[in-house]
């Protein structure tokens, strides 16, 4: 097996907290319809409507905002005041305007590795929030490139790989969504570490297999032993 010679990593809660912020807001959106509906018949209507609006609007916050506008006025029947809207509208931006919460050991890991490997970062989303999150991070001065992938499946890993030169065993990606970071990877021929993480949107729910190129570890301290381990 060739060496790695590319690491890629996940952006949205491998390096920060990210899902959880969408959780809070979910909370504050159930207690808001709470005069028109119960908190499960509101959670379930967003997620119908934001699965519906991917395909047009994408990821990240401001498709959300719009998901939690139209849900509120389904679930309501069309009575939401400006008031509630505005409502609405504040609880989508505040996933944005969260201080970004970086996970213990991400810098040390991201110093450690970018002295023998080019690190880049693979995150799926809206170009302008994710950029703003690298920079809020302070991370982004460890990785050579950052891609910001509309979607992250085998043709857009295969894109990066065919960029830079390599085989797809020479490339690793680390991740926390076995349905965005993981599956496309193993199956293109490339190697994986699955960092699962406490919180994950429906969406990217996924089952799990076992592989020979994957590794599966609890936290991201643990990503530069698993390198060494693997001799890679």
């Amino acid at each position: 097996m060739k060496s790695i010679k590319l690491i890629a990593f996940d952006a949205d809660d491998t390096l920060w907290v990210n899902e959880l912020n969408y959780r809070n807001a979910e909370a504050k959106f159930t207690t808001l319809m709470a005069p028109y509906t119960t908190a499960e018949k509101a959670i379930e209507v967003l997620f119908r409507i934001e699965i519906a609006n991917l395909p047009l609007l994408g990821y990240g916050s401001k498709p959300f905002i719009i998901s939690l506008i139209e849900s509120g006025i389904e679930l309501s029947g069309g009575r939401l005041s400006n008031n509630e809207i505005l409502q609405l509208i504040a609880i989508g931006k505040q996933t944005m305007e969260r201080p970004m919460s970086v996970y213990p050991d991400v810098e040390d890991i991201l110093s450690s590795l970018s002295e023998k490997y080019p690190l880049i970062l693979a995150t799926k989303g809206d170009l302008k929030e994710q950029e703003s999150k690298i920079e809020r991070s302070g991370l982004k001065k460890y990785f050579a490139e950052v891609e910001i992938m509309s979607e992250k499946n085998p043709e857009s890993y295969l894109k990066i790989i065919k960029a830079h030169n390599i085989f797809p065993e020479e490339f690793l990606m680390v991740g926390n969504s076995f349905k965005s970071d993981i599956l496309p990877v193993l199956e293109i021929g490339g190697r994986a570490i699955y960092i699962p993480c406490e919180y994950t949107w429906a969406h990217e729910a996924a089952e799990e297999i076992e592989h020979p190129n994957l590794v599966k570890i609890s936290a991201i301290k643990d990503v530069k032993t698993v390198i060494l381990k693997q001799g890679i």
